[in-house]
C-alpha cells in the first residue's frame, strides 16, 4: 500500500489551486501511483504548511 494524504474530499479550490482535503495540486494527485515512496513522503510533509498559508482547513485542526 503506498502512502498517501487523501481524506476522500476531494474538492479543488479554485484561489489555491489545491484539493481542500489534502493540500495537493492536481498534477500532484495524477502522477501520485507513480511517484517513489520517498517523493510521496517529501510531498505530504510540505502539505500542512500549504495548506496553512492558503487558508485551507487541515483534516484535525480548527478552521482559521
Amino acid at each position: 500500500m503506498i502512502s498517501s494524504p487523501c481524506t476522500k474530499v476531494c474538492v479543488i479550490d479554485g484561489a489555491a489551486g489545491l484539493c481542500s482535503g489534502c493540500g495537493r495540486t492536481l498534477g500532484e494527485i495524477a502522477k501520485w501511483g507513480s511517484l517513489s515512496e520517498a517523493e510521496r513522503l517529501a510531498i505530504m510533509a510540505t502539505l500542512p504548511e500549504r495548506m496553512r498559508k492558503n487558508k485551507l482547513v487541515i483534516p484535525g485542526e480548527r478552521a482559521p
